[in-house]
């Protein structure tokens, strides 16, 4: 018993003697100046992030988090122009982890507005623009074998394929809702065997045209060229499958096909645009068996008789918004321009078909 209290005793004395020297003194730290603004960043939705939905309405979480080198002292969050959360207190007064909850978010275009305000009064806000529609299963045209409307999404509304992503494109306003923007170095690439079905092929899309650079690949499905032995491989072989493309003409820029039969190939010089309108143009193309056709703004720009019809031997892949990997012979690279509303058919479409997506604004 005696040894116990001794022990006890000398505890105390022990801390007593750190204390003393100031071995592990508690000592309150004045956190300085408030110097510093406030930061508050949105992290979902994101800025033109379209939402799709199965329902009309819905609950969705808006994620937000603010910071401050001292002290929060407010976050305000509004919903297009009207409050639906403000916060005052806060488990860690420098950082604040948020998901604010709202219920019944119709369909439409949205802006939501997060600010927060410190101790000392500074305040920062961010702001977030984005659309919530109803997700609907796409219905495809007759004979339609891909249909992509970029709305937010690179897939193919048709077979719910994504495609190889090379380089970083991305999404801009486009002719009907998001469109492509294209990008250097920039395409999308596909399996091409639902499209190498039948020897017809009809394409249609809205090009907004960047001319630069001068001239570019839009849409090519080739095979690949494996060259001579002691000879570099160039990529350029128009045996087979079709190359739609532009190039410079003069101030304008023009719209060309070109298709492979097997024994040779065949040329359509379409038509001419000017790149400087920067209006949305209306593009398509049709191979029949005996024709190749290119329409601009719904009209026939050029047709041209086929020797025999197109031959899709090698033809693996399709390429958008560029001639990479398989048509850069003559540089015809990634296209800086945007594309929306890409519809491709294993059918040649009439004339009233094609000006029935031109009509549509």
């Amino acid at each position: 018993m005696k040894t116990l209290k001794y022990i006890f005793m000398l505890s105390l004395m022990i801390v007593a003697v750190s204390c003393e020297k100031g071995l592990d003194p508690i000592n309150s730290v004045s956190p300085g100046p408030d110097t510093e603004a406030p930061v508050i960043t949105i992290t979902n939705p994101t800025e033109g992030q379209i939402m799709r939905i199965a329902e009309d309405v819905t609950t969705v979480i808006f994620n937000i988090t603010a910071t401050d080198d001292i002290e929060l002292k407010s976050v305000t969050v509004q919903l297009d122009g009207e409050q639906i959360s403000n916060y005052t207190t806060f488990k860690d007064y420098r950082r604040a982890i948020l998901n604010v909850a709202y219920e019944n978010l119709p369909n439409g275009d949205h802006t939501l507005t997060a600010q927060v305000t410190d101790l000392t009064d500074k305040s920062a806000t961010a702001t977030v623009n984005f659309k919530k529609y109803v997700a609907t299963t796409y219905v495809p045209l007759e004979g339609e074998v891909l249909y992509m409307p970029f709305e937010g999404s690179f897939q193919d509304a048709i077979s719910k394929t994504d495609p190889v992503v090379t380089g970083s494109p991305t999404f801009a306003d486009g002719k009907l809702g998001q469109a492509y923007q294209g990008a250097t170095d920039s395409y999308l690439t596909f399996p091409a065997a639902a499209l190498t079905t039948t020897s017809e092929f009809s394409c249609a899309f809205w090009m907004k045209v960047n001319a630069t650079p001068d001239r570019a690949g839009i849409l090519t499905m080739s095979p690949e060229d494996v060259g001579n032995a002691g000879y570099p491989t160039v990529q350029n072989l128009r045996t087979s499958g079709f190359r739609f493309f532009r190039e410079a003409s003069g101030a304008m820029q023009r719209f060309k096909d070109n298709v492979g039969f097997g024994t040779g190939e065949s040329w359509n010089d379409g038509g001419d645009i000017d790149p400087t309108t920067g209006e949305w143009m209306h593009f398509a193309f049709t191979i029949s068996e005996t024709k190749s056709t290119i329409y601009i703004n719904g009209e026939v720009a050029r047709e041209v008789d086929l020797t025999a019809p197109i031959d899709w031997t090698g033809c693996d892949i399709l390429t958008i918004m560029s001639g990479v990997p398989r048509f850069t012979e003559w540089n015809h690279f990634s296209d800086l321009s945007q594309l929306d509303e890409l519809h491709m058919f294993n059918r040649v479409l009439t004339v009233e078909e094609i000006q029935s997506f031109y009509n549509v604004q």
